[in-house]
């Protein structure tokens, strides 16, 4: 039973949208309060350098115009010292009398402004305090000769506390506006999500079935995982059927041996006499090896059958060594059967990619069907030979009857068996064969053999490099 410390455990859709989403809002509210910070205080800079300007032309010129004299009135010091959360400084000073008022050790710029020019402004500390100051030169009102230099600074908290207020309220406003964004990909994923509803009906009314989900009201994004489950579907119903035929398969060749064999024991139940005995012996031996060769035939079958061998890792296979050596290994029962079983090669290199288990199948195929339909007294060559496109082609060629032209294209159909042939046989060998072929994307060719009999070829594709297959 599904419990709900276990559903938490899962992952949800939904909360990785958000997350997703919401990570991404936050680096960018961070990076965006960095923006606006340096922006307001940028702008605050401006708005009071421009007052620092102004402040230092306005002392210079009410200087100039002899308004003040050279002393200053302690309620214009008081104007120009005030500041709420720190000080205000300025300096008056004569090229000719030095200091005339103010703070004498206020710095002036590196580089003093000419007469009657714009105000110069630059950072400066003073007093442990960091300062921006202006400062101004004008012409002296009673001795044309001499020139005032008028400095004026001032702290840099108020600049800071307006760009810290720019920046609050932008924040605020802006955390509003990504919570309202987040609300609404939150109603939205949640709305979007409900499209696949009718997908999960369709698969909750299924019991058994097997066909495509896959329908106009799935959306585009879902299709890739729809396709895959239909492409599993099909696989299942692939592998069912080959199931069900299995099963029709071993029952349909099954049932014949299986009924002489009870046949058999009856008859030797009935009639306990030796001789009767050992030939029911005799014909039940013979019965039961058909039955396990008929059992050993089909289960490869249905694995020639299972799936294809793109499915799986194809191996480079040297044709050259493994072919001889299963040669080899029939060679004493074709000696028993009465059969010469010969073997040659071009001697180049002939490698393909496939599977060493489903050639060495094709090839005990290919040769029991030509030892045992050829009969005794025959020949059977198995060749090997490299073409002309890089490819390796193999054939087995027997002397024996042969096949009728017209019979040539059944021979890999399941349980067919040519008329007349006295040889028992399960009628699935060159079947088995012709799935393996399949598999490999080879081409096999039946055809009649040089004086009579038969000779089949399987022409296996050239060997394409891994990196070609990659690509």
């Amino acid at each position: 039973m599904r419990t709900p410390a276990r559903d938490q455990r899962r992952p949800s859709l939904r909360r990785r949208l958000l997350v997703f989403l919401l990570i991404p809002m936050a680096v960018l509210l961070m990076l965006d309060a960095l923006l606006s910070y340096g922006v307001a205080l940028t702008y605050a800079n401006r708005v009071h350098d421009r007052g620092l300007s102004d402040d230092a032309l306005m002392l210079a010129n009410m200087l100039g115009n002899g308004e003040l004299g050279n002393q200053l009135s302690p309620q214009a010091r008081f104007l120009l010292e005030y500041d709420r959360e720190g000080h205000s400084y300025f300096s008056v000073r004569s090229s000719r009398h030095g200091l005339i008022a103010g703070d004498g050790e206020l710095p002036l710029p590196a580089k003093m402004p000419v007469a009657d020019a714009v105000p110069s402004l630059y950072d400066t500390a003073f007093d442990r305090h960091t300062l921006r100051a202006a400062t101004v030169r004008a012409v002296a009102p009673r001795d044309p000769t001499d020139s005032l230099i008028v400095t004026v600074a001032e702290t840099l908290r108020d600049r800071h506390g307006q760009a810290r207020e720019i920046l609050l309220l932008s924040i605020l406003m802006q955390a509003s506006l990504i919570a309202c964004v987040l609300s609404l990909v939150w109603f939205g994923v949640s709305r979007g999500l409900r499209v696949l509803d009718p997908l999960t009906a369709r698969l909750a009314a299924r019991s058994h079935e097997l066909t495509p989900i896959d329908a106009p009201d799935v959306p585009q994004e879902i299709q890739p995982l729809t396709r895959t489950i239909d492409a599993l579907f099909g696989r299942l119903r692939s592998t069912l059927a080959l199931h069900d035929r299995f099963i029709a398969d071993a029952a349909h060749q099954l049932r014949t041996p299986l009924t002489g064999l009870s046949l058999h024991v009856d008859r030797a139940i009935a009639d306990p006499r030796p001789e009767t005995m050992a030939d029911a012996f005799s014909h039940i031996r013979r019965l039961t090896q058909r039955a396990a060769r008929t059992s050993s035939q089909l289960l490869a079958l249905t694995r020639a059958q299972a799936a294809p061998l793109d499915t799986d890792e194809p191996q480079l296979l040297d044709l050259g060594r493994l072919i001889p050596d299963a040669v080899s290994q029939r060679v004493h029962e074709a000696i028993r059967a009465g059969v010469d079983l010969g073997y040659s090669c071009s001697g180049q290199p002939l490698s393909i990619l496939g599977d060493a288990s489903s050639v060495l199948d094709l090839l005990d195929n290919l040769i029991d069907n030509a030892v045992r339909y050829a009969g005794r007294g025959s020949s059977v060559t198995v060749n090997l030979q490299a073409q002309v496109d890089g490819g390796v082609c193999l054939s087995v060629e027997d002397n024996g009857p042969g096949v009728p032209p017209e019979l040539l294209p059944r021979l890999s159909e399941r349980f067919f068996r040519v008329a007349g042939n006295n040889e028992e046989g399960s009628g699935l060998g060159l079947a088995i064969v012709q799935r393996i072929v399949e598999r490999h994307h080879a081409t096999i060719t039946y055809r009649l053999g040089e004086e009579h009999g038969l000779r089949v070829e399987v022409h296996f594709p050239a060997p394409i490099p891994p990196v070609s297959r990659q690509a």
